[in-house]
Parts: C-alpha cells; sequence; structure tokens
C-alpha cells in the first residue's frame, strides 16, 4: 500500500531528538524558544508561541481574543471538526459559512450576510494551502484568527501568511508541511494577545523565585523534544517544496485529461502551500462516485483521504445545532473530494504509481 502522507522524516530530525535528550531538556527550554524565534522571522510576525497541538493554538488564540458564551464565530464548514470544536470549548457558537465553489475557501460574500452583533472572531480556514479571499475580511473590521494548518508556506498577495491577522495559527501535526508529530504555532503582531496566549498555555509567571497566576490556563506548551524535530523540518521547506511542486505537477498533467476529475483552483496571486492534492469527482463525466473511486484505488494499493466532510453534517454538530440552515456548496464537495498520496517521503516513482492507478481506474469507469 502507497501510503497517503506519511512523514518525511530522515537522520537530521534522529539526531536532533538524541541531542536533546542528552541536553536534559525534555520540556518546554531552549529548543523551544529556537523554534519560535525562528518561526517569527520565517513569516514576519512580531511574536510567535509554540503550543502542543494546532487545536490548542486555535482554542487559547480564541480566548485570547476574549470568546466566550454568547458570542459567536464564522467559520467554514469544510475543515477537520477540530476548528469548530474550539469554539463549542470556548462556550461560544460555531456559525458556518458557505464556501466557495473554486477553491472551497470560506466565501466572504456569506461570511457578510452572518454578521450580526453577537460575531466576536472570524475564523477562515486556507484549505489544502491555498490562502483564503483574505481583503473582503479585513474590510469587516472583526478580529480574524487564521486556521493555517495547511498554510506553513502560503502568502497572500505576496504577504506571508501569519503576520496578517490578530492571530495565525499553525500545525505540526505528523501529515504536516512541518511536522513534528504533534504541536502548533501561534503567531500574532498584538503583543497583548501574545501575553494572553502565554499566560493561558503555561499556567504561570515568575516573580523572583516565586510564581504566580493571573488566569486559570491550561497545560498547552510545547516539548524540546518536538520542537527540535520542527526546527529540522523548518530548515528542509525549500528542498521539501521542491518535491511538493513536482508531484503537484504531476498530477496536474493526469487530472487535465481524466474526464469528469479535477482539481481545486488555485490563485496565481498567491503562493499555494501544496499541502494537499484534492481531487473533485463529477459521478455522471467521471462514471463513479468519489466512494467507488477511492474503493478501487485502494483495490491498487493506493491510499487516499478525505479532506473534508463537512463538519456542520457531523453527528455532534446536527445534534447540537440542529437549526443550521443548508450550505449547498459545501454539501455537495462533501460527496465530491477525496485527496491523493502527496509528501516529501514518497518518490517520484511512488507518484508515478498514484497517478498510473487513477487513469486505470479512470478508464474502468468510463471504458
Amino acid at each position: 500500500m502507497l501510503g497517503f502522507q506519511p512523514p518525511a522524516i530522515g537522520d537530521e530530525e534522529i539526531a536532533a531528538v538524541t541531542e536533546t535528550l542528552r541536553s536534559g531538556w525534555l520540556t518546554t527550554g531552549p529548543r523551544t524558544v529556537e523554534l519560535e524565534e525562528r518561526f517569527a522571522e520565517y513569516v514576519g510576525a512580531e511574536h510567535v508561541l509554540a503550543i502542543a497541538s494546532g487545536t490548542a493554538a486555535l482554542h487559547l488564540s480564541l480566548l485570547a481574543l476574549g470568546v466566550g458564551p454568547g458570542d459567536e464565530v464564522i467559520t467554514s464548514p469544510i475543515t477537520w471538526p477540530a476548528t469548530a470544536n474550539v469554539v463549542v470549548h470556548t462556550g461560544a457558537t460555531p456559525v458556518f459559512a458557505d464556501v466557495r465553489d473554486s477553491d472551497l475557501n470560506i466565501d466572504p460574500e456569506r461570511v457578510a450576510e452572518l454578521v450580526s452583533d453577537r460575531t466576536k472572531v472570524i475564523l477562515p480556514v486556507h484549505l489544502a494551502g491555498q490562502p483564503c479571499d483574505m481583503d473582503p475580511l479585513f474590510d469587516l473590521a472583526l478580529p480574524i484568527v487564521e486556521d493555517a494548518a495547511h498554510a506553513a508556506e502560503s502568502a497572500y498577495r505576496g504577504r506571508k501568511i501569519g503576520a496578517l491577522s490578530e492571530a495565525t495559527c499553525f500545525s505540526l501535526y505528523a501529515t504536516k508541511n512541518i511536522a513534528a508529530g504533534e504541536g502548533g504555532l501561534i503567531s500574532t503582531n498584538d503583543s497583548k494577545v501574545a501575553e494572553a496566549i502565554n499566560d493561558l498555555r503555561i499556567m504561570r509567571r515568575m516573580q523572583g523565585s516565586l510564581y504566580d497566576i493571573v488566569v486559570p490556563g491550561y497545560k498547552a506548551n510545547l516539548s524540546d523534544v518536538l520542537a527540535s524535530i520542527a526546527l529540522v523540518q523548518l530548515g528542509k521547506v525549500e528542498k521539501h517544496r521542491e518535491i511538493r511542486e513536482r508531484q503537484f505537477a504531476a498530477y496536474d498533467a493526469a487530472i487535465a485529461e481524466l474526464e469528469g476529475l479535477e482539481t481545486l483552483e488555485r490563485d496565481s496571486r498567491d503562493t499555494h502551500a501544496m499541502h494537499l492534492y484534492v481531487v473533485r469527482v463529477d459521478p455522471e463525466r467521471a462514471g463513479g462516485t468519489r466512494d467507488e473511486y477511492r474503493a478501487r484505488l485502494a483495490e491498487q494499493n493506493i491510499a487516499t483521504s478525505i479532506h473534508f466532510l463537512p463538519v456542520h453534517k457531523l453527528t455532534a454538530y446536527r445534534e447540537l445545532f440542529p437549526d443550521q440552515v443548508p450550505l449547498p456548496v459545501a454539501e455537495k464537495a462533501g460527496d465530491e473530494i477525496f485527496s491523493v498520496p502527496l509528501t516529501p517521503a514518497h518518490s517520484d516513482e511512488d507518484i508515478g504509481d498514484a497517478v498510473a492507478a487513477l487513469r486505470r481506474v479512470h478508464a474502468s469507469f468510463t471504458g
């Protein structure tokens, strides 16, 4: 089976972990500080805080901006459920705005229609690495927390994702472009937001030899062991991007020739992080459904995944918020999209095998 997104881990990451273990720092220490400093330089932000996970990064960012019971947060339904879960964890209500058909990112026009006096934050998701259309969201003059789990290398209109909004949240999960296994990063140019997040993640402030707390916080700091892996991965970003570019090009060439299969649009004005390659299946023209394509690819030993099923249609959200309005673009896409193998851990030959299998499966459906 060709794995979907195994991490691209080499001897350098292993050596970095070994060095960290020998240093005696297992929890937050100098490697974590170095990661924060280097990532702040990379994205051009004043502050970066290393967090236990991308989910925790979103949660603490919302809390730092004062989100709580009675508030609403407008977000995308095409995302991993964590994006909406953290809103619920604050006591606020997630309000789902439909997505654009072109790239499945949140539709700014739909967002504008949903803004109310209860709207506290807008939470866009940069799906697959394509930045959302941010300028219309900025025009709404509301705080923005960006879910940039897929967007560590993305830039919007020449500006790096990570220094545009009140807070931007990145993931260091095992499948991400900068993979540490677990972990997250929050970037911000607002010193008050940074201070609030810091109080929430480590639960203490030192006053001489004594400690104090100013808020009942969480245990959400990152360990030096994971930070050491992320530092090596950060140093490999450009090398890994070159591999992903070849992989994207191979898939692009095939998809262009396969009737009924399409990929998500990419805006030439932006830098795409190339985190996921999403295929969209039109059952009438492609001869089979998304699920049928995935099943036949599995028979050919090609692993795939789905990014994503609409959050508002999942059981927890149907039960918690039964009055959700229909979101036709997201719901249609949720039946049609799947993601193919994409990682620097794969060789060009591996991706060639995936492309060949996709062509065979397409031929089996279209005759």
